[in-house]
């Protein structure tokens, strides 16, 4: 990719069992301290970070990523990864770090950590957000912004992790549930509901698909850090990858000026809802200029572009063109080509198949049960782990799969991750009571403090140095 790139998962908890010994809301604690004060797989903060994160709620893991606990639920940020394979390594290192610690704990049969976005009994949501490096320059002109909007909405029919049924949250939504219309069977995206504006700078109460706020966590005269609340968390690798790899490449064609200027949708919200919503998966929608496209189109545009100007540059960007291309032509020529690698199609094919064995229908409750065992990260009971994929879908995946386990404790080569990596077993492993980690330096209170500013150096020199020093 040769951009820095890194995800933040927010996990649902799942108690099966009405005699475990904590309740749904007590067990991502119960992980944390046990995975910070029994495995020994971070340093655990000692300070506040702000008013929401006090001493000992979260801290930085050895692979140079964080977990901490966020009004309520565990959320894991995945370390800054250069290559595609390693994002969603280091993606999926969260799932075995979170799944060990109930292993460990004995708890497997009683609790569950789900990988997914919505909460069908209270009709909560929870994200996964997207953080993209990008270049200060680079111009975020109306025409920019529109292309780029356009891309995000419209990339679902490949990222959507597929949910049954729709919400309407009342509290952050200004849609109604009006009874005349048919309810939602199915639909692509899990978050596409839950979406209210195109950019916004808050996160929690007016959820957009651009988060506004300009906070590179780097040099902030060389980079900005894009920050996406739209996408949906994948319990597919492939999925995962092709979220990653086709955004950083539409970001290239942005950041080189060779966005397309005839895709700008005319109410990008709209049609994000539109598109998720569409049980004939015909994904028409409105654009700026007054016509109709195709959201199959608009990708084919872009993917159109990537292959004329991104083509050739490496072999992990011809290998993303190509499932790009393989993926598009397969949607709805023969979707069964994707199961295990387009989440909404390998769950509805999924349910689907229990439906007619139990002769159900979309709005028995036994299928929002199913929906939810999908995203079940424990690979003895996640009904996505059961699904056999076809050859290069599921040679990729098994790469990923295999790769999760030394990610959860070693960092990337290639980036600061691994200068932090260093930091956080020192104090780990002395004892010392003074440190404040952060995702750009490293201080001993009183004492030093050095920078990390940018992300592609590895810092690894700077830090033993330092370490030396206090």
């Amino acid at each position: 990719m040769n951009r820095i790139v890194g995800i933040e998962t927010e996990y649902g908890c799942l108690v099966a069992d009405e005699k475990a010994p904590h309740g749904a809301d007590a067990w991502p604690g119960v992980v944390k301290n046990y995975l910070f004060n029994k495995a020994a797989a971070g340093a655990i903060d000692l300070h506040y970070r702000d008013y929401e994160e006090p001493p000992r709620n979260g801290g930085f893991l050895l692979n140079g990523g964080r977990l901490y606990l966020d009004m309520g639920h565990l959320e894991y940020s995945s370390p800054e990864c250069l290559d595609l394979l390693d994002m969603v390594a280091y993606d999926l290192a969260g799932d075995h770090l979170l799944q060990s610690a109930l292993q460990s704990l004995g708890a497997t049969e009683q609790v569950a950590f789900l990988k997914n976005n919505i909460d069908h009994y209270t009709g909560a949501t929870f994200g996964c957000h997207e953080n993209y490096l990008m270049k200060r320059e680079a111009q975020f002109t109306p025409q920019v912004v529109g292309a780029l909007i356009s891309f995000l909405a419209t990339r679902q029919i490949f990222t959507g992790a597929g949910r049954v049924g729709q919400a309407h949250p009342l509290a952050f939504d200004f849609e109604l549930p009006r009874p005349s219309l048919a309810p939602v069977d199915f639909q692509l995206s899990q978050r596409a509901d839950h979406i209210v504006n195109d950019i916004y700078q808050w996160v929690q109460f007016n959820r957009a698909i651009i988060n506004a706020r300009d906070e590179p966590l780097a040099d902030y005269r060389k980079y900005r850090r894009l920050h996406l609340l739209i996408g949906d968390s994948n319990m597919s690798p492939f999925a995962t990858a092709l979220k990653v790899g086709t955004t950083a490449a539409v970001l290239t064609l942005l950041e080189d000026g060779h966005i397309p200027a005839d895709v700008i949708l005319e109410d990008a919200v709209q049609a994000t809802r539109e598109i998720s919503r569409d049980p004939t998966q015909q994904w028409l929608v409105r654009l700026e200029n007054g016509r109709t496209a195709d959201a199959l189109d608009v990708q084919c545009r872009f993917l159109e572009l990537a292959q004329k100007h991104l083509s050739g540059s490496d072999e992990e960007t011809d290998w993303l063109l190509a499932q790009w291309q393989f993926t598009l032509g397969a949607i709805r020529a023969k979707p069964e080509a994707l199961l295990g690698g387009v989440d909404w199609i390998s769950k509805k094919w999924l349910l689907e198949a229990f439906r007619a064995e139990e002769n159900l229908g979309w709005q028995d409750p036994w299928l929002q049960s199913l929906d939810l065992e999908y995203h079940n990260i424990n690979p003895a009971k996640g009904l996505f782990f059961a699904l056999e994929a076809g050859k290069s879908i599921g040679e990729f995946n098994a790469r990923a799969l295999a790769a999760r386990e030394a990610a959860a404790s070693a960092p990337p080569a290639n980036t600061r991750a691994r200068g932090r990596s260093a930091a956080v077993r020192h104090f780990q492993q002395s004892g010392q009571g003074s440190y404040i980690i952060n995702w750009d330096s490293v201080s001993c209170e009183n004492q030093a403090h050095l920078a990390m500013s940018d992300p592609f150096h590895n810092y690894e020199k700077q830090v033993q140095k330092f370490l030396q020093r206090v």
